[in-house]
This record gives C-alpha cells, structure tokens and sequence, in this order.
C-alpha cells in the first residue's frame, strides 16, 4: 500500500489492505462486543453495535484508501473517528489501528518532521482532553501505550522512506551511468566513422579532379587516377563495414587500426600528389594509444589534403620522449591560418584528451600548418628518434 510516489486512484494494494483492516476492525469489535454482553463483571453498560456503529467503524477504515493522495487529511479524519468512538458509548475495539497506519503511511509519503508533528499534536491533544474530562494531570497507562505505538510508526515509516530514497538514487545513478557510457559510445562511433569518410572522400575527390583535368591529354594518367579512387574507396567501405559491425553486434569495440598500417595512408596521401617523409618511429604502443595515433595521422593528412593551401611535402615525426609519444604532422602549404574547431579537430581533441594527452595545431613559421600530438606512454623512449 505505501510507496513514496503518489496515484491518481487507489491501487490493488490499497484495496486489498484496507479491506483487510476493515475485517479485521469490524469482526474484532463484534467479538468484544458478545464477549462483554455475556461477562458480568462489565464495568458500565455499553451500546450493542447497530447499524449506527457499524456504520463508524467503516467510515474510520474507508479513508486508508486515500492515505497516500491525502495522508495528512487521512491521518486527521481517522484519528477524529477513531477518537470519537472510544468516547461513545459503543464496544471498544481496535480502531485505533486506522490512525497508526495513517500516521505510518503520512511518515513515509511527507517525511519524518510532519509526520512526528502530527503523532505529537494528536498526543497532546488527547492528554487535554483527558485533564479537562478528569482534571487529573498524570497520563493513563493507555497514554503511554499511546505514545510509544506513535513513535514505533514515525519511526518505521522514516525507515522505509530512507530506505526508499537510498534505492532510488541508486537507481538514478545506474542509469545516469548508462547513458553516460552510451553518449560516449556515441561519440566514438562518430568520431572512427568521421575519420574515415572525410580520409575516404577527400582522396577520392583530389583523384576525380585529376581524372578529370587529364582524361583527353593523359589517358593513362586519368586510368591510374580513377584505380586511386577505386583503392580509397574500397578501403572506406572495409572500415564501415566494421563500425557497422560493431553496432549491430553490440560490442564494445571493432577492430583497431594501428601505425603499423600506416603505409596506407600515406599511399593515399602520395596518390594525392604529396610527397610524404617520416622520421623516427613509434615503436611499440599500448592498443588504445596506437589507436587514437594512427587516426589523428589520418585526420592530419586529410586536412592537408583537403584544406592546405598549394602543400607538396608533409613530415611526419615521431618522437617518445619522456615515456611519450609525440607525433608532429607538418606540410609546406603557403598562408595557413589558424584553424576553426570542426567535427575534425574536436575529435583528435577528444581522443587525446581521453588518454590523458594534448594536441596543438595551428600555422608554423615559413607559411605551412603543424599538427602536434603528445600521448602519455610510459617506457624510456628508445624506440623513438
């Protein structure tokens, strides 16, 4: 019957309790109403139940229903019934019940304050009661019995509530969890199928052109463009095949291409008309650091291609100083200026950024454009220039 959340209308679980408070208040009170019929030794004559205190009981129970909606305004209503039925003349019974739920059920749904305000201000109000009714000061022992029923259900119900709100948050954060590892799955995805589309394409578009600048003076030319172009995109459609791979399996991770390969994008980078150098090597590199190396390297050949201005040479340089990899990609182009922040740089940012490295890129002195990637590595850098 109890949840911390509210509904517009009773639930099977509050039907059910209910309806089983109301037996249980209603045929205990009708067997202490035979019993003290038949005892003689009853202190005062009471009312035999009839339709009048039935009627009572049931009005005392049927609120229950709305505790959750209305637990404050259910808590006082019970209590007043149940109250004003000790003070009639009818049997006594267990219909005190109704108020202790009703105070348990407001504890948990409002919290522990308003629910020990209310068990504190029906207390006080009884023992009022009972000194203008008796003009005696001293709480009865049903006082006591009273108040310690008050704070057992303030005290349960403010359990249960901690115990709710500990496993809601707990909940909360597996899913804030869950979509954090999925937005980043997201990213990465994005970023290997960025890479290799915009490698792809700016290779294919540099060999069309040619195709197409020499196709009537050098056929043969125009032949070994177009087989470029066939190369390139042969090999986009291998590395999306892949990715794709990846998201209909569901694994975490597709193959990871490494420097090792790197022959080939230096291929497509010399089919492009660059002539391409490299210096140093980068021996032998952790699988996630290779990863994000080779692809910064084919992010920084595709924005020679694609946007250096008149460029015939790139270096390529690396480096491990310092237990680091260092990377350096440089092309001759006249008049670079410093870059804008595309889907590009903010994904070479992204993957260094992620093993706890940094990248620079910008103009160099001399007119060209530098590309500069340093990767925590670990290792005494013997393997590098």
């Amino acid at each position: 019957m109890v949840t911390g959340s509210r509904t517009r209308r009773p639930g099977w679980a509050d039907l059910v309790l209910t309806g089983l408070v109301l037996v249980f208040v209603v045929g205990f009170t009708s067997g202490a109403s035979r019993w003290q019929s038949e005892s003689e030794s009853a202190a005062e004559p009471f009312r035999p139940l009839d339709a009048l205190g039935y009627g009572w009981l049931v009005a005392a129970v049927l609120p229950l229903l709305l505790a959750r909606r209305f637990p404050i305004v259910v808590f006082g209503l019970c209590s007043a019934l149940a109250v004003t039925y000790y003070w009639s003349d009818y049997p006594g019974g267990p219909v005190s019940v109704t108020s202790a739920i009703s105070l348990f059920v407001l504890t948990v749904v409002r919290g522990v304050l308003p629910g020990a305000i209310a068990g504190g201000g029906l207390l006080v109000a009884l023992y009022v009661a009972h000194l203008v009714s008796t003009g005696n000061p001293v709480p009865t022992p049903a006082s006591g019995a009273l108040a310690g029923a008050a704070v057992a259900m303030v005290g349960i119900g403010a359990a249960i509530r901690a115990r709710r709100a500990a496993t809601r948050a707990a909940q909360d954060q597996a899913r804030e969890h869950e979509q954090r590892l999925a937005e980043q799955e997201r990213l990465r995805i994005a970023r290997e199928v960025h890479d290799v589309v915009a490698h792809s394409l700016a290779m294919i578009n540099v060999q069309a052109g040619v195709a197409v600048h020499v196709a009537d003076r050098r056929p043969e030319q125009a032949k070994e463009a177009l087989l470029n172009i066939k190369e390139a995109s042969a090999s986009a459609l291998v590395d999306l095949r892949a990715t794709l791979a990846v998201l209909r399996s569901g694994q975490e991770r597709g193959p990871v291409q490494g420097l090792a390969q790197m022959d080939e994008l230096l291929e497509h980078a010399r089919a492009a008309g660059l002539t391409v150098r490299v210096h140093g090597r980068p021996g032998d590199l952790p699988a996630p650091t290779d990863g994000a190396a080779y692809r910064i390297l084919q992010e920084s050949l595709t924005n020679v291609v694609r946007h250096a201005n008149q460029p015939s040479i790139v270096d390529i340089h690396f480096g491990r100083p310092g237990g680091r990899l260092e990377l350096r990609v440089r092309d001759d182009g006249m008049g670079a200026t410093p870059p804008r922040l595309g889907n590009g740089l903010r994904g070479m940012r992204e993957r260094a950024d992620a093993l706890g490295g940094s990248i620079e890129a910008g103009p160099v002195d001399g007119g060209g454009f530098e590309v500069r990637l340093r990767l925590p590595v670990g290792g005494d850098g013997r393997d590098g220039e």
